[in-house]
């Protein structure tokens, strides 16, 4: 389960974000800040895993309580949401290590995909194992280089792809969506559309398993 802060100055965003949140299996919304002073006294009392951070605060600028955190050590992941179109406030946010920069306002599938690029990227390197250069560059890379993201359909992150692609490939027998999705750590209706995309771009194939009643379970192994 992924702890996350939600902070905006307007309380019916901040509402509106934590449902958005809330509808996420693997997310779990452990409070909200209207200032940057909640929200530092948040995540010192709450130490959520993510802050959903506003940049146009009453008391302080977004990107000021990111300084005020990292002083403080706490390791909490940073994905900006924030109406500011600004090209610098984008780069400082990117060297102030923000995962994601999301512009308001936006639709629930846009938050979606970016948290489940989050919970990919967060799953792969706790799993990651470092022998050799190459794993140190699979680990730092923030795409998926074997696969572009113009190849994959709207609301796919490459990141999710190559984890769901890599349970497939390290399966030695068929894998159901359910299945799938609790290997990769993302939702079962997640799991069904990239292996879907898969599926449809021949890179997996299906088969039908038959119970007693209902209909039949679809179940995915990769392509050699």
């Amino acid at each position: 389960m992924i702890d996350v802060l939600v902070v905006d100055d307007d309380f019916m965003v901040a509402r509106i974000h934590r449902g958005f949140v809330e509808r996420l299996p693997g997310f779990r919304v452990v409070g909200t800040a209207s200032t940057g002073e909640q929200a530092i006294a948040a995540v010192d009392e709450l130490r959520p895993d993510l802050v959903l951070l506003d940049l146009y605060l009453p008391d302080m600028f977004g990107l000021d309580v990111v300084t005020r955190l990292r002083a403080a050590r706490h390791d909490c992941d940073i994905l900006v949401i924030s109406a500011a179109r600004e090209a610098e406030a984008v780069r400082r946010s990117v060297r102030y290590g923000a995962v994601n920069y999301l512009l308001k306002p936006f639709h629930f599938d846009e938050l979606r995909t970016r948290l489940e690029q989050y919970a990919g990227r967060r799953t792969a390197l706790r799993a990651a194992v470092v022998s050799d250069q190459a794993d140190v560059d699979r680990v730092l890379s923030r795409t998926a280089a074997h696969i572009p993201t113009s190849a994959l359909p709207r609301g796919l992150s490459p990141e999710t792809a190559e984890l769901v692609e890599r349970a497939l490939r390290e399966h030695s027998g068929t894998l159901s969506a359910a299945e799938c999705a609790d290997r990769v750590g993302i939702s079962r209706v997640s799991a069904r559309r990239y292996l879907e995309h898969f599926s449809d771009t021949g890179r997996a194939e299906v088969t039908l398993k038959y119970g007693v009643a209902g209909r039949p379970e679809r179940r995915y192994a990769w392509v050699a």
